[in-house]
């Protein structure tokens, strides 16, 4: 097939993802991982009103680094309703194979992670957890995960409202000034 071609496929499938964007009554609400310890629940429900950063992780990943600005972002935002949710992944480069156990340790001892934490879960293909199936039909495939540290965040009523591919470091001007007006938006 000619180059030419091959792009214009290209294009029309990424404009395709950007435009393929699923109907639903479904909010981020209507979701629960498991916690990385204790085997408790872990539903997003228990955030309503607050402003949810969804990020996949993993420990073995040139992005690993981005676990400390994390923190940082939980930490000085938190008051304000900020939550971040880890979801570690082994999707990726198996850059993720350690138990709940050894993940949770790796984060503590690391980079003192305090933000809740779900279980190792799938977050592409046919076995990905059912958020982010929601996710990806909320931003097409150009928004889904592409890799580790790809970030979704959700508003005070618990919509999707932007992602952020893994080269997106915590302190990045445009997601940091993008929490900051979802934070400052009323709770409902």
């Amino acid at each position: 097939m000619p180059k030419i071609l091959v792009l214009i496929l290209v294009g029309v499938l990424m404009i395709w993802g950007f435009n393929a964007r699923a109907e639903t009554t479904q909010t981020a609400y209507d979701f629960t991982f498991h916690a990385l310890q204790g085997g408790g629940e872990l539903p997003l429900a228990q955030f309503k009103g607050k402003v949810i950063l969804v990020v996949n992780t993993a420990s073995q990943c040139g992005f690993t680094g981005q676990y400390d600005g994390l923190e940082k972002l939980y930490t000085k935002y938190a008051p304000q309703g900020l939550v971040i949710v880890g979801v570690p992944s082994n999707d990726f480069g198996n850059q993720e194979p350690g138990s709940g156990e050894q993940i949770a340790g790796f984060c503590k001892l690391n980079y003192g992670v305090s933000f809740p934490m779900a279980s190792k879960e799938d977050v592409i293909g046919d076995n990905a957890h059912p958020f982010y199936k929601w996710a990806r039909g909320q931003v097409g495939w150009i928004g889904s995960p592409k890799w580790n540290f790809h970030k979704y965040l959700i508003n005070r009523q618990g919509e999707l409202v932007d992602y952020f591919h893994s080269v997106t470091k915590p302190d990045d001007v445009d997601l940091v000034d993008k929490i900051e007006s979802l934070l400052a938006e009323p709770t409902p």
